[in-house]
């Protein structure tokens, strides 16, 4: 068989070319808040290899809550810019997802998936970002006794850059 030098142009479009993954195994917990805050530990910085290429994004977040109308809504931010959220629409919150937790002792998940063309090669840095009326935690349950019925778990941000 023979082998096939790629053109100096680099690699064909479509082509994954780096991947950069951050998973956060420790907890987190926001307080009541009039606004998106950053859940600590959930952030990854890729730098692109060409300001042509798209960086998809995947998110994937395990939680809890106080009570069944704790909703914890999330957000995709590109350094300080929203890049995935719903339409604006008068006062509504908006944002990839949310979850709510049906107690003190149950967790909630929110995955989430986005293609951003950053059009950049400097450092470019992800977030997530959550906003609730209530305390929110992250990778636990909000009753976090030490017992068998209680839940930890990891949440991960995964940035994969694709040849443009």
């Amino acid at each position: 068989m023979a082998l096939t030098k790629i053109a100096d142009g680099g690699m064909p479009a479509g082509a994954m070319l780096q991947v950069v993954q951050t998973v956060k195994t420790d907890t987190f917990s926001s307080n009541p808040s009039s606004s998106f805050v950053d859940i600590t530990g959930m952030s990854v910085a890729i730098t692109p290899s060409s300001s042509s290429s798209k960086i998809l994004v995947q998110i994937n977040l395990v939680g809890g809550g106080l009570t069944a109308v704790n909703e914890a809504k999330f957000r995709l931010v590109r350094g300080s810019t929203v890049i995935y959220a719903g339409a604006s629409a008068g006062n509504r919150t908006v944002g990839y997802g949310a979850f709510i937790a049906d107690d003190a002792a149950s967790t909630g998940t929110s995955t989430g998936m986005f293609l951003d063309s950053p059009s950049s090669t400097s450092a470019t840095t992800y977030k997530v970002q959550v906003f609730s009326n209530n305390t929110v935690y992250i990778n636990r349950t909000s009753n976090d006794s030490d017992d068998a019925n209680r839940f930890r778990g990891a949440s991960t941000i995964t940035v994969m850059e694709i040849a443009g």
